[in-house]
């Protein structure tokens, strides 16, 4: 995200005035000058201390602290004393003993300012007052020939679990990034909301340290460095280490291309050390494709650049890792590489595929981002207005992607002025972006299965809803709350107090844990909780259709959420391999149970609020298509699989092979019949062998865990013809028939085939 730039402005609208400062060393007339490896600090005279690079060239300008104070209000220094100090461990520093305005006597900041080898550390004191509020904590900051706008990133950790599992990303705070030709500069911060700062000021949050005391810290690191290095320079960890390519999303459209995998190693350490990197490279068989090991002497402070070119395969992933290590410290960083042609959709808005989330974090840009919804055959975006994050409802509808609005914030049971200033502001909303459905609200069914509120969900929210857009004489059509889960105890409410005559679709979230997407157990038997089976797809999605045909009205079923979640080490999620067989699957079934379209949730990990900062213990914020770097997933490819694959499909109907445990959907298309068939021999139950603990220990990605394989005959289209079959992200291979019959071999992962007859069971 863009952090706007103006030029800094002394004032600010404060009380000005004297203050009362502590006792500390005399005046310094002269600046004072501290310095070490590729950094200067100057504290001057008017209190300001001025960073520059290892050449002098002035680069960032610290000048004010300001602090927030329940009882006083915000309030920043003027001026101060600077004078050089000497720290415990006998290094120099620059003290600044600040002045404050007289609406906050009896406060005093004091900074404390000092240098390792390209890092600046930067800590601010407040005292004096029982009202602190450190959370709202800044400091400000002039930068000096920024050859581009500043930037916020946040910065994070790969860490292995002591007990095994695969290794995940950790939240180590966020950077706000300057940069210059040839260098950059980075003001990291163990914790900082962006949308708090602005040109003048950081936001910093401080932690109190006693009654009326608190302290804000962060780190200034100069250099031609990557975010994570310039992080464990920041935070002194003793390795850091960062993997990327230059290409948007790590996403290669055709096999035989150059893929560069670069790596940064930065030195956090104190002192010269010998550092060992190991790499590989897998693809989804489990491939080791390519790999090695380096060896560098790297100083302290420093950074090694590394690049490691592969060949790019046919369609597939290639997961890859760089590991460091020196003495008994180690970090380790992960990325993923991928392969995905292109491909002429045709089903237009008649297409089932969307996605929930907006995409809203147009990282690397807003044209990667579009060049990618429409690689994957993305028609609809669940919510696009003006005003909102993402892309802009011009440039879909340019593009030929369908966009609705989901609105929320209904205030149920308020005033009628509320009710009504609500349902005028969202109701033009969604006429201004021309939205072709309006989702009135979100999830609003809870607790689950109780019923409650689905009358005032009517009364306050829906009915204001749909008035006002008959008065405007609109066309749009009108969903309910997209639900969570198939609440069919509040639909039922939710009809009785009139709303199901208001709608024009069905709109609910077919949550699932650790259960394939065709386990239907009986609604009957659903339990509910946070691992109840309530969480199941196939079940919630019949139990839909059946609702719908019992009410009457010819709705439309759109499922506002759906997902295919992959927090890692988590037995309540899908591992990443499962994740992509139950993408597709998610898709297939949808596709036959007649679902008008999908919205899947969401295109990558993270969340909303806290963009592209890693958050493990959070399970929506495993729900993406890419990780958090924005490479793919094996479930992105799994997508496109399946949106090519039933681009123009038709659901014909359920296969019946003699043998129960195999199962199969049966599409027909402009090319011909197409099956998908897979095998429920090891059960419908994933992670099985997890204990009480939500921790389980997730395999590789590359690691196939079906156990049985089931050998069946299947009725080919021609007698010694050849059927291809592809699997979940879309690879292919040829089988060859003979007398009109092909077998197949068969586990828990569904398959795609083309080339099949009309009746591949035999019926």
């Amino acid at each position: 995200m863009s952090v706007a730039r103006r030029r800094f402005i002394e004032g600010t609208a404060v009380v000005t005035g004297a203050a009362l400062l502590p006792a500390v060393p005399a005046y310094a007339a002269d600046p004072v000058t501290i310095d070490a490896e590729g950094i200067i600090l100057i504290g001057r005279s008017d209190g300001s201390v001025l960073l520059q690079d290892g050449a002098g060239a002035d680069r960032i300008l610290l000048s004010h602290f300001m602090i927030k104070d329940t009882a006083l209000g915000l309030q920043r220094t003027f001026g101060g004393t600077p004078a050089r100090i000497t720290l415990p461990d006998g290094r120099p520093a620059i003290q600044v003993t600040y002045t404050m305005a007289s609406g906050a006597s009896g406060v005093t900041v004091r900074g404390t300012f000092d240098v390792t080898p390209h890092r600046a550390h930067l800590k601010w004191e407040v005292s004096g007052s029982g009202t602190l509020a450190p959370a709202g904590f800044m400091f400000s900051r002039t930068v000096y020939g920024a050859s581009a706008a500043e930037s916020y990133e946040p910065l994070t950790v790969w860490e292995r679990d002591a007990r095994g599992g695969i290794p995940y990303e950790v939240n180590a705070g966020g950077a706000y990034v300057e940069t210059w030709a040839g260098s950059k500069g980075f003001l990291c911060l163990s914790s900082t909301t962006p949308a708090n700062t602005d040109a003048t000021w950081v936001h910093a949050p401080g932690t109190s340290t006693g009654a009326s005391t608190a302290v804000t810290e962060a780190d200034v690191v100069l250099g031609d460095l990557r975010p994570r290095g310039a992080g464990a320079l920041a935070a002194g960890r003793p390795l850091g280490v960062e993997v990327w390519t230059d290409q948007p999303f790590n996403l290669y459209k055709a096999a035989g291309q150059t893929m560069t995998l670069k790596a940064q190693v930065v030195n956090g350490s104190a002192a010269t050390r010998t550092v060992r990197l190991t790499w590989w490279a897998r693809d989804f068989g489990g491939e080791r494709i390519a790999g090695g090991t380096l060896s560098r002497s790297l100083a302290a402070g420093a950074a090694w650049n590394a690049s490691f070119p592969l060949t790019s395969p046919a369609q597939n992933i290639v997961f890859t890792e760089v590991e460091v290590v020196s003495g008994s410290d180690k970090a380790l960083a992960r990325t993923n590489l991928s392969v995905l042609p292109e491909f002429t959709y045709k089903a237009g808005k008649e297409s089932m595929f969307g996605l929930a989330n907006y995409p809203w974090l147009l990282r690397p840009g807003k044209e990667a981002v579009l060049g990618l919804v429409r690689t994957l055959g993305i028609k609809w975006i669940r919510i696009a207005y003006a005003g909102a994050p993402g892309i802009d409802t011009a440039t879909l509808d340019a593009n030929g992607i369908g966009h609705n609005v989901e609105l929320s914030g209904i205030p149920v049971g308020g005033s009628a002025e509320q009710i009504a200033a609500w349902a005028d502001t969202n109701v033009a909303k969604a006429l201004d972006a021309q939205a072709a459905y309006f989702e009135v609200s979100n999830e609003v069914n809870q607790p689950w299965m109780s019923g409650r509120g689905a009358d005032a969900y009517v009364r306050d929210g829906l009915r204001q809803v749909t008035t006002r857009l008959d008065a405007a004489g609109s066309r749009m059509k009108v969903m309910n709350a997209g639900l969570g889960g198939m609440d069919y105890v509040w639909t039922e409410n939710f009809r009785a107090a009139g709303g199901w005559d208001l709608i024009d679709a069905f709109a609910f979230h077919p949550g699932r844990g650790n259960f394939t997407p065709d386990f239907a157990p009986p609604p009957q038997e659903w339990t509910q909780g946070p691992s109840g089976s309530y969480w199941n797809f196939l079940g919630a999605l019949r139990k839909a259709n059946q609702v719908l045909a019992e009410y009457g009205g010819d709705k439309e079923l759109w499922l506002t959420e759906a997902y295919a979640p992959t927090r890692p080490n988590a037995w309540w999620s899908d591992t990443y391999r499962h994740a992509a067989e139950n993408t597709l699957l998610t898709l297939a079934l949808a596709k036959s149970e007649n679902v008008r379209a999908v919205n899947w949730y969401q295109l990558h990990d993270s969340v909303l609020y806290h963009p592209q900062e890693a958050d493990p213990a959070n399970p929506e914020y495993h729900y993406g298509l890419m990780n958090r770097d924005t490479s793919a997933k094996p479930s992105l490819l799994a997508f496109a699989t399946a949106a090519r694959v039933l681009d123009e499909a038709a659901f014909v109907r359920h296969l019946a092979f003699p043998d129960q445990d195999i199962k199969g959907l049966l599409f027909t298309t402009p090319a011909g019949p197409v099956s998908i068939i897979w095998s429920r021999k090891d059960g419908y139950l994933l992670n099985s062998g997890h204990g009480e603990d939500p921790w389980y220990a997730s395999p590789e990605p590359w690691v196939d865990t079906w156990t049985t394989r089931t050998a069946v005959v299947a009725h080919a289209g021609t007698a010694e013809g050849t059927v291809r079959e592809l699997n979940c992200i879309g690879q292919e291979r040829t089988l060859k028939a003979s007398g009109g019959k092909i077998t197949l071999t068969l586990d828990g992962a569904p398959r795609v085939y083309y080339g099949l007859a009309a009746n591949p069971d035999w019926k």
